[in-house]
This record gives C-alpha cells, sequence and structure tokens, in this order.
C-alpha cells in the first residue's frame, strides 16, 4: 500500500513543481508590469507630426495632401511630404523634378 502512494506521490510530483515555478514566473511578471506602470510617465507626451496646415490642402477624391503634387517624389500622403525630403518645404528643393502626365 505504501509503495502505491509513492508512486502516485511521484508520479504527481513534476506536475505540481511546474505549476508551482508557472504561479511564480507569474507573479514574477505582475510585480515586473506593476512596477513598470509606476515609473511611466503620468502626463503625456506630445508630439506633433500634423505638416504646416498651409502646405495641407485637400483634393477631391484623394483626402488630404501635404506638399507639391506637381513633384515626381511627392508621396501623396497626408502625412508624408515625399521619399527624398520628408520634413521640409518643397519650395526650393533641389531634389524637385517635376512629374510627366501621359494621356
Amino acid at each position: 500500500m505504501f509503495r502505491i502512494l509513492l508512486v502516485i506521490a511521484i508520479g504527481f510530483l513534476p506536475s505540481l513543481l511546474s505549476l508551482w515555478l508557472m504561479r511564480k514566473t507569474q507573479a514574477r511578471m505582475r510585480s515586473h508590469l506593476r512596477r513598470a506602470a509606476r515609473n511611466f510617465p503620468r502626463e503625456p507626451i506630445s508630439i506633433d507630426i500634423r505638416p504646416d496646415v498651409s502646405d495641407r490642402y485637400y483634393l477631391e477624391g484623394v483626402g488630404y495632401l501635404i506638399g507639391d503634387v506637381s513633384c515626381r517624389y511627392n508621396a501623396r500622403s497626408g502625412y508624408l511630404r515625399c521619399a527624398v525630403n520628408p520634413s521640409g518645404p518643397c519650395e526650393g528643393c533641389r531634389y524637385y523634378e517635376a512629374k510627366e502626365f501621359t494621356n
């Protein structure tokens, strides 16, 4: 009888050890997440990614665009001006190339 109980106990031992380690790891991760949340800055960090309003315009069927649409490198996006000079102004850009329109 004792041998049977010993075999059953030894059989359950790996699963109990695994369960104990999983709970310990989860508790440690919860503690790390709480600490990270506590140390996170309370005031939001604002990053102004909007381009200058004067350089932005609405094109029917496309939406808001920024930059010079006649340039070959224009991204035709409301967030990115062009592939070569994404943040700079289009006026006086040395990379400006007129786009060739075909019919």
